[in-house]
């Protein structure tokens, strides 16, 4: 066995063969799977336990701590022609997290020898979703599916509760959640054939409930246009290389920034919902009283997300909501009405849009923002779960990126039809993936499992605020995490990405924190001699916010 002590906590564990012209990468991420035995055979495996804590995989890894080797997971960047094991020396090096340095530990010699592939899979499932070769398999794919609809499955008691706000029916709200969210992923998996899942987006939900509707003052069927338009558009792109301009166009700082706010704008209205703020003539704002049980209770489900997560319990975000509900009903807080029944009726919201009333120049930064939010927050999921799934070929390129984005675009159009806010990827899809999703049959099932969902409409509707804003805090804390990678020595770029942050929830409204946020980032760098890092599409884009801050 090799002896890892004395290195620090380690940041990966790599097998090379010098006939390999890429190396062959274990990361600490995510723990192993079985289904990754093809890829131990380089290794000689006897055996993968999964556990959180080890993974004993004979002759390269031994049974280790938390405190000093992370779980680990399958990286598979070596594409062999032939799905034959190479022959050579494999030699296991260690990266110190201190130094970044390599150190060899151990060298095996091994001999060809053919390892092919058995195909579980029938014929016609196997052609659709690539299964060989992504070397995966039907069991594989259905439990990465599980996953991911689990860890996501909240949005079904959320998003109808923050829509309910906007005076848009529950029952049709709760319908029309789980149409939209099975669409996007039956197109996502069958299209694309990517392990993603899709639903109503977390923080554009908000926005089109207490801004647009509340604030602004607009009926809900005229934000529901504004979501249609803005899907258009971003199928539009998706469909050309405008997609490609823009994304390139916006400067990073921003792109973190419009995440990190649209975080924090969630985490105010969780607070404000569950009571822990309330407003207050004196100071704007201030602590609500924890004697409310709806505070108390919403604080409870926060912490205990936060625990369970922390401690990587499946599915901690829905157990947290429903043990908080089931505390509710014991002391009389919540009535019980059942668990299944047949799904409300979805014509309160089906064709509701109104995409004339939505044509307005005072929508135009409505517009623009769902647009913005939804196509950033949709590439940085996709590519960060592309890596995850090992999506990308060998020449750094994404496997069908193109046909995820158009997926994602045309689940926003699509959702508009039923009634729901825009429809993006989800993040939690990496859990899904860290359990061996592969393929689209992950997205596909994660789908059928969303309409299987409309059955459980009495549940949905026995879930209250108080349980919803507790995780809502949790994933306003999670989106806040993309500040980590803003470059806080350059002031032209922290300055406007702290306006965006901050003016979002502070104006309540996400298009005036984006429209204050770049035209800060364009005045700042214009005045420092910075010009050529403005570009011409901001220009464009810093016109628009102006004439709507200045005329309407």
């Amino acid at each position: 066995m090799p002896n890892f002590t004395g290195f620090a906590p380690l940041l990966a564990v790599r097998w090379t063969n010098k006939y390999a012209e890429t190396p062959l990468t274990l990361c600490t991420i995510h723990s192993h799977k079985v289904s990754h035995a093809q890829i131990f055979q380089l290794a000689q495996p006897t055996r993968i336990q999964r556990d959180h804590r080890f993974i004993v995989c004979n002759s390269c890894i031994q049974k280790h701590n938390p405190e000093s080797l992370s779980d680990l997971s399958v990286n598979y960047r070596c594409r062999w022609p032939t799905i034959t094991r190479p022959s050579g020396v494999l030699t296991l090096r260690v990266i110190d997290n201190k130094n970044d340095e390599e150190r060899p530990v151990e060298s095996i010699k091994r001999k060809p020898q053919a390892a092919p592939l058995q195909r579980t899979a029938p014929v016609w499932l196997d052609r659709l979703f690539k299964l060989s070769e992504h070397r995966t398999s039907i069991r594989t794919e259905l439990l990465a599916g599980l996953t991911t609809f689990v860890t996501m499955a909240y949005i079904i008691f959320v998003n109808p509760n923050i829509m309910a706000d906007a005076g848009i029916d529950h029952g049709a709200a709760f319908v029309a959640t789980c149409i939209g969210a099975a669409l996007g992923c039956l197109l996502m998996g069958l299209y694309a054939n990517w392990p993603v899942g899709l639903a109503p987006g977390m923080g554009l939900n908000a926005f089109f409930t207490y801004t647009v509707v509340g604030e602004m003052g607009y009926s809900w069927e005229i934000a529901l246009g504004a979501v249609f338009i803005s899907g258009v558009l971003f199928m539009i792109m998706s469909l050309s290389r405008i997609r490609e301009w823009l994304l390139n166009s916006i400067p990073m700082s921003l792109r973190f920034a419009m995440g990190a706010g649209v975080g924090l704008f969630l985490g105010l209205i969780g607070l404000k919902t569950a009571g822990i703020v309330v407003d207050s003539p004196a100071t704007l704002l201030t602590m609500g009283s924890f004697a409310e049980p709806s505070a108390l209770l919403a604080a409870v489900c926060f912490l205990m997300i936060a625990v369970l997560s922390h401690r990587n319990v499946f599915g901690a975000i829905l157990l947290s909501m429903l043990v908080v509900t089931g505390i509710g009903w014991a002391f009389g807080l919540v009535e019980y009405n059942g668990l299944v029944s047949m799904p409300p009726s979805l014509a309160p919201t089906w064709l509701a849009m109104d995409i004339a009333g939505a044509l307005n120049v005072a929508m135009v930064s409505v517009i623009v923002a769902f647009l913005f939010v939804n196509m950033f927050d949709t590439a940085g999921t996709l590519m960060g779960v592309a890596h995850r799934a090992n999506l990308v070929n060998e020449d750094g390129k994404i496997e069908n990126l193109s046909r995820a984005l158009k997926a994602d675009s045309s689940s926003s159009v699509v959702g508009a039809f039923v009634g729901c806010p825009p429809v993006t990827s989800y993040v939690e899809s990496a859990a899904g993936v860290a359990a061996g999703g592969r393929t689209g049959l992950t997205a596909v099932t994660v789908g059928v499992l969303f309409l299987i969902a409309m059955f459980f409409a009495p549940l949905a509707g026995m879930i209250p605020a108080y349980a919803t804003a507790g995780a809502l805090i949790y994933v306003a804390m999670l989106m806040m995490s993309g500040l980590a990678n803003i470059d806080w020595k350059d002031h032209t770029d922290t300055t406007p990405a702290i306006v965006t942050v901050v003016m979002m929830p502070l104006t309540f409204s996400i298009a005036n924190g984006i429209a204050l946020g770049f035209l800060t980032y364009a005045t700042l760098k214009l005045l420092t001699g910075q010009r050529d890092k403005v570009s011409i599409s901001l220009y464009v884009l810093c016109v628009i916010f102006i004439a709507k801050f200045a005329f309407l």
